[in-house]
């Protein structure tokens, strides 16, 4: 598994936040105050999500409307997974990313691990 590209992420992040199925021209809509992009660049990188399969779409009128295949969490985490496989050491490398945790999310950790547990 992949990252995203810098369009491909902006737009998956949009879809994310909406969370429910949007169309093309409201992704396209909330884009623009921070970037300024043809509306068919945006419909073409939807499209090349929904074929590498990162999107469902449903028809909706003329259109379709999209939604992310799986959560954000759900994506960090495979992103993880992946480098801690590729790295040719998983251990170490959790325990090197462990140790250079915030205080902040050293304590997430130890409440997912606790609730996980349970």
């Amino acid at each position: 598994m992949r990252g995203f590209g810098e369009l491909e992420a902006a737009i998956m992040n949009v879809l994310w936040n909406r969370g429910e199925p949007t169309s093309v021209r409201q992704v396209h809509t909330d884009l623009q105050p921070e970037r300024r992009l043809a509306y068919n660049t945006v419909l073409t990188v939807v499209d090349i999500l929904y074929k590498k399969g990162r999107l469902r779409r449903s028809k909706d009128g003329r259109a379709f409307r999209y939604w992310p295949v799986e959560s954000r969490a759900d994506y960090g985490m495979q992103l993880m997974r992946d480098a801690m496989a590729e790295s040719g050491d998983p251990a170490g490398s959790l325990v090197t990313f462990v140790r250079h945790l915030s205080d902040d999310e050293s304590a997430a950790l130890r409440q997912a691990l606790g609730t996980y547990e349970r």
